[in-house]
């Protein structure tokens, strides 16, 4: 059963008062995966879908991760996130230690 509720989805900025500031925790982590991305990864024209996966422990939201990585990728690669229209977020929980993530960006509609 689907539900909809006619009111706008509150963004992610309208959630807090003031301006926020990265961690040196997320600074660090943002070089880091900034080196480690491979220098070329084609990103489409026009609307996006993505896939992520994440390999969490048990007490991990599944959207915590979405941002960051999300935020990093388009600055690595030049687009705007808001070209994406359709996104699939997994979750494997893994042992600690183990965590991981795997992305993929493609044209909507692509298979």
């Amino acid at each position: 059963m689907t539900i909809q509720i006619h009111r706008k989805p509150l963004s992610v900025n309208a959630c807090w008062q003031g301006k926020r500031f990265k961690t040196p925790l997320y600074k660090e982590y943002e070089k880091e995966i900034l080196e480690l991305l491979p220098e070329k990864y084609e990103i489409p024209e026009g609307d996006l879908q993505v896939r992520y996966e994440f390999g969490l422990n048990t007490m991990a939201d599944w959207d915590n991760p979405v941002k960051p990585l999300q935020d990093i990728l388009q600055k690595k690669y030049d687009f705007d996130d808001r070209r994406i229209m359709k996104a699939e977020v997994i979750k494997k929980v893994v042992k600690k230690g183990d965590g991981y993530f795997n992305f993929e960006i493609r044209g909507l509609g692509e298979v």
